[in-house]
This record gives structure tokens, sequence and C-alpha cells, in this order.
């Protein structure tokens, strides 16, 4: 049988440059890309495996003689595969395999890390990868606690880092459910795996940032009060860059997370540290987000922090109106200052008569520093 499944299966895929000379030759908007002819053939293989497998008859401590590492590693090689079928058997009998032979478990998640490795700081290119963390979901559904430490370094080493890819969206439901798993095993990691999510968070990719507070939100449901003081100041540091994201899918989403019960439980708990930090980012929104929905949205979150805590509201606003106060002298000092500067300039190019370029880049304290230590005229000379 192994045999047989080898010399079927067993195969090297297209590097991904001949798949790129392949993409220039064919224009693939005319046509949809024609189907591996072999997957009839193959098909039946596969199903003969997973036949094989998952039957009774099968004594695994026999056919662990035969289906070996060697013959694991290279079925995990073929997760490569760009055909979504033959990926979807070779998930289903990697997964009765990591049931059926507990000899080969530690050697199956070292190789599923290694694969995941390679993607993330080498190549970021592998089309198996939602399949590989979804038989990873099922096998940290079933880790014992207290969770060892080769778990915890892989939730670190692995899982976290595979956010940073351009192409996370087409396995972050996966990846997702993995990371809350481990949230939900040990509550403890609800710091490390928050801290992960604001290190990796995108800055230009509006449709990731919107994925991410997705699963900040299911992260943060399954975290308990401790740890999330630990990591209140920077967590809602982004989260206020979010609501007065300009856009609105991102902001809203942000938004969305007061309509969760535990989540605002916790913000209602930790408000004093929480609304001085997103309070300018509320009170821009309501005057200024163009966007009807979420100025609504904002006034609810407003309401909600006055009705909790009036005195701290307040506060917050006074200290608001300070800064902005300030922010506008500031601004009017600094536009007197290039004022200023720009008349030394047109004086002394009307007496010399020759052009002199300014440059926008000099800071006011540069420009103030020079004013102050230009010479002061003789009188009576």
């Amino acid at each position: 049988m192994t045999r047989m499944v080898s010399a079927n299966l067993f195969r090297t895929f297209p590097s991904p440059s001949h798949d790129n000379k392949l993409l220039e030759i064919y224009d693939l908007e005319d046509e949809e890309p024609a189907m591996d002819p072999a997957w009839p053939h193959l098909q039946i293989v596969y199903e003969l495996l997973l036949r094989f497998v998952v039957s009774p008859e099968t004594d695994a401590k026999l056919a662990k003689r035969y289906m070996d590492h060697s013959f694991v590693l290279k079925l995990l090689d073929l997760f490569d595969s760009d055909n979504h079928r033959e990926r979807d058997y070779l998930k289903t009998i990697l997964h009765q395999i990591y049931g059926k032979f507990m000899v080969h478990r530690p050697f199956i998640r070292k190789v599923i890390n290694n694969i995941l490795y390679r993607f993330i700081f080498e190549t970021e290119k592998h089309n198996g990868i939602a399949e590989l963390l979804e038989i990873l979901g099922s096998i940290i559904n079933g880790f014992a606690l207290p969770l060892k430490e080769e778990h915890k370094l892989f939730l670190v080493r692995a899982l976290i880092p595979l956010h940073k890819p351009k192409c996370a969206s087409t396995y972050h439901q996966q990846l997702s459910y993995c990371i809350t798993q481990f949230v939900e095993k040990d509550y403890k990691l609800a710091d490390t795996v928050i801290r992960g999510l604001l290190k990796y968070w995108p800055v230009i990719n509006s449709s990731k940032e919107v994925m991410f507070v997705g699963e900040l939100e299911e992260v943060l449901e399954a975290t308990q009060a401790a740890e999330f003081q630990r990591c209140v100041v920077p967590l809602f540091r982004q989260i206020g860059r979010c609501l007065n994201s300009s856009h609105f899918q991102v902001a809203e989403r942000a938004l969305f997370l007061w309509n969760n019960d535990h989540i605002r439980n916790l913000i209602i708990q930790n408000r004093s540290v929480i609304l001085p930090i997103i309070f300018p980012a509320l009170e821009r929104n309501t005057s200024g987000h163009w966007n009807q929905a979420v100025q609504s949205f904002t006034l609810n979150v407003r309401k909600m922090f006055t009705d909790v805590d009036h005195m701290l509201f307040d506060e917050c606003l006074s200290r608001f109106q300070e800064d902005e106060l300030k922010e506008k002298e500031m601004q009017e000092r600094r536009e007197l200052t290039w004022k200023h500067l720009e008349d030394v300039v047109s004086s002394t190019t009307a007496a010399s008569n020759e052009a002199v370029l300014v440059s926008r880049f000099a800071s006011s304290i540069a420009i103030a520093t020079a004013t102050a230590t230009s010479p002061t005229p003789m009188v009576g000379s």
C-alpha cells in the first residue's frame, strides 16, 4: 500500500518562477485555468489511502513500520498542491494519521512548524497554510492542561507571526481559531497574544485591519481582568487610532467592541485609564468624521461613558479642550514664525538682489534660535 501511494502521489511541484511564466503566457481573465488532468487518477489513490487509514482492521503497530517519518514528511510536502480537492484529502488523511499513530504526533507538529517558519520568514508562498492551520486547530483543542512550554513557544514563534504576511486573509479564519483556542486553554496567554497582534497590526491595509479588530474581539472575549489590565494602554492607543480611521469599516468595527457585554464590562472597570486615551478620538469623530453611522455609534459610546462616570468624562473633556487650545496657539506661533522668516528673506533678497531658497523643513526651534542670535544694530555708530 505505501509503495503504491508513494509511486502515485509523491511528486515535486513546479517552482513559483515556473508558475509565473505560465501566467505570462496564458491570460487567466479569458478563461478559468484547467484542473490537473491527473486528478481522477490521484483521487482514486487518495480514496484508497483514506479508507486504509480509517479502517478499524488496520493494525497501527504494524502499519507504523511502513507509514514512517519519511512517508509522513512526503505527505506533508503535498500540502503545497494548488488543487484544493487534493489538499482536502490530505487534511483528512493527516488528521486520521495524527489520531491513530501517536508515535508520529511530535514529528508531525515539528514538520508543520518548519513549514510555517519557512513560509513566514522566507517565501510567504504556500498553498496549504489554511488546511495545516485547520489541522492544528483540532490538535490545539486536544492539548492537555497545563500547556507544555513547547506549545507556548509554538504560539509565540509560529502562530502570532503568521499575521505578518500580506496574504494572511487567505487563512485568517483558521489562524484566529487557533489563537483563540490557546487563550481559552490558558487565559494567562491573553496578554502575549494581544501584544503580538499589536506588533503586527497593519498600517495601510484597511481590510486586514478590520480582520485584526474582529480577531481582537474574539481574544478579548476570553480575556480575564488581570490580563486585560496588563495590556490596556497599548491596546487602547491602537483602538483609538482605529476609531479615527478615515476608512469607515475600520472605525465602525472598532466601535462594535462596545456591543460585546464582556468587553464593555472590562472597559467600564478600567475606564479611568481607557477614557483619557480614547477621548480625543471620540470627540474628533463626533464633530468631524465623514461617515454618519460612525458619528452615531461614537455618540452612543460617548453617552455610555457619561452615564457611567460623569465626573471623569468632564475631566477628560476639560483636558481635551485645554490641549486643543494649546495646539491652536502653537500652530499660530508657528505660522507667525514662518511669516517673520519670509519677511526677513524678502527684505534680504530685495537688498542683495539675489535669489534665496528657504527650506520648509527647518524647525521652528532653529528659526527662533537664529532670530535670537542675530546681531543687534549699534546705536549712534
